[in-house]
């Protein structure tokens, strides 16, 4: 930690929020003489990486002077007011809860314009310039998201994603790609509209938008029927973005089709900003309309869990013609489950599960859709019938670093103790085995018997693709003599991890590790913050 004055943390926290915004404005002038390259594309591209660069730049001062002795007070905190006659005001702050998930935006976003700096997507339509704006408008609506302290500007920042990411679907995706935009901005907007309902309900019953007021309120200012319906309606929204089955069905067409960098960031930080709503909002505002839900999310979060774990099994198995890339957008409707349990036990060992595994979740399958696209860039397919063939990938032989990825990233994902994955779900079972104690604890120990054969099945079929894809098919011994695998006519090597591979995905790898063995980093953060969401904002 750092000693940096309240102004300049105030500073650094409208920065992270505006800057993308600024670099989007700026991409369309001429570039300057130090940023022009051997093409305008170059130069865009470069524009990119610089701005991004300077978020994540901002976003690690203000972690360094973040005061982790008081994690649960909101820092860097703006107030002023915006629209008087509404009572909306621009109320930006950060805590233990959303302070990692600020660093986690910003770091995919960096690494997300690092890929695409030497490995940009195939242009449809719009040019470099329009890609590299929607990146920077997608990343100013995500950050603002987890910073605004107004139920009103975080509607609008919610919203603020969708259209960035439908372009970058439609335009730079793949094979159906238009069909998985049009599904992937119909449910979300139809959900936003929900959404819109309850916040607005809340707002004008208790006479206030402001979250910090509401959340110290605790629900005493709203009747039980109000929070019900606020609940109801919110939740309907953050749910589908979250995404909860059965409200899912928009995310395994969006990853196929989105570009890699699109995957990434829809399952590195989008995807958070549904959970991350109903730890901010509806667990402190709405208390009794959240334990009248609670069962039912729980149910739904253990539904999706083994739903997205059979889907998986499907996928995988011999003779299926699975997609890799959509076997891993259904195994996050199984992780996101677990996210989903931990809220629902409304506990504060559950809600930090629920935290962490959001965390996890973002390093790990960012690093899979990253791999997954370097994979289908050497090879043409992500189909796994053609990769499992002896003529596919064969990983391990023919990019034996690559190869090592994709089994690393694999057993991080079904939660091998010591990494990321672990943590955060063990944690969401540990609170669904004791949950708050309105709830049915019988009906919790069943969600929780359900959830850990999810981990089970989990484990089956991440082996089963680090088998497939990184083995191959199997082949007979080579015998003493035998003439080496390519003059027997074997598939040639593929190109291994090259270098702008090796900068984009390594601090991925890192963090995993890092975060498997010091998990109180990141609960010595979330932990005081929850206890005090939970408790009312009363110490």
């Amino acid at each position: 930690m750092i000693d940096i004055s309240e102004s300049v943390m105030q500073a650094l926290l409208a920065l992270i929020v505006v800057g993308p915004l600024i670099g989007a404005a700026t991409v369309f002038l001429p570039p300057p003489p130090g940023l022009k390259g051997k093409s305008p594309q170059q130069a865009v591209l470069r524009h990119g990486v610089l701005v991004t660069g300077a978020v994540l730049a901002a976003a690690v001062v203000l972690a360094l002077g973040f005061d982790r002795d008081h994690p649960s007070t909101m820092q860097a905190s703006t107030d002023i007011s915006w629209i008087a006659a509404l009572g909306v005001r621009v109320h930006l702050g950060v805590d233990g809860i959303s302070l990692p998930l600020l660093l986690l935006t910003a770091l995919l976003t960096f690494l997300c314009a690092l890929y695409s700096y030497k490995a940009p997507p195939a242009g449809r339509g719009p040019g470099t310039r329009a890609f590299v704006a929607l990146v920077l408008v997608l990343e100013s609506g995500t950050l603002a998201t987890f910073a605004v302290l107004d139920l009103l500007l975080f509607f609008l920042a919610f919203e603020t994603v969708l259209i960035p990411m439908y372009f970058l679907i439609a335009r730079w995706g793949g094979a159906a790609r238009q069909a998985a935009a049009w599904k992937f901005i119909l449910y979300t907007l139809l959900g936003s509209v929900v959404m819109l309902l309850g916040l607005l309900l809340i707002g004008l019953r208790a006479g206030t938008f402001d979250m910090v007021a509401l959340a110290t309120d605790n629900g005493r200012g709203l009747s039980t029927s109000v929070q019900v319906i606020a609940v109801l309606a919110i939740g309907l929204g953050l749910a589908v973005k979250s995404p909860m089955w059965p409200l899912h069905s928009w995310l395994p067409d969006a990853h196929t089709a989105a570009p890699t960098v699109g995957s990434v960031l829809l399952a590195g930080v989008l995807l958070k900003m549904g959970t991350y709503g109903f730890v901010r909002i509806l667990l402190p505002v709405a208390p009794d309309g959240m334990h009248a839900f609670a069962p039912y999310l729980a149910a739904f979060a253990v539904a999706g869990i083994i739903y997205g774990s059979l889907a998986c099994l499907a996928l995988v198995r011999r003779g299926g013609g699975g997609d890799l890339k959509r076997l891993v957008a259904y195994s996050s409707v199984g992780h996101m489950g677990f996210v989903l349990l931990g809220v629902a036990t409304m506990t504060p060992t559950g809600v930090n599960g629920a935290l962490y595994a959001n965390i996890a979740h973002g390093l790990i399958t960012g690093l899979l859709f990253f791999l997954v696209g370097g994979l289908k860039a050497r090879t043409g397919t992500t189909d796994l019938d053609t990769l499992a063939r002896e003529s596919g990938a064969a990983l391990y032989r023919r990019a034996p670093r690559l190869g090592g990825l994709l089994a690393f990233a694999a057993v991080a994902s079904l939660g091998l103790p010591g990494l990321a994955g672990f943590w955060g779900e063990m944690l969401a079972m540990f609170g669904a085995f004791r949950p708050d104690g309105a709830l049915s604890r019988p009906a919790y120990l069943a969600f929780t018997a359900l959830a850990g054969l999810g981990t089970l099945l989990t484990a089956a079929y991440m082996l089963l693709v680090v088998r497939r894809v990184c083995m191959g098919a199997a082949a007979p011994e080579e015998g003493r003599g035998a003439a080496p695998a390519g003059e027997r006519g074997g598939p040639p090597p593929l190109p291994d991890v090259r270098g702008h591979e090796v900068a984009a995905w390594s601090p991925l790898v890192v963090l995993t590790v890092v975060a498997g063995l010091w998990p109180a980093a990141l609960l010595g953060l979330s932990d005081p913050a929850v206890q005090h969401l939970l408790a009312g904002g009363t110490p």
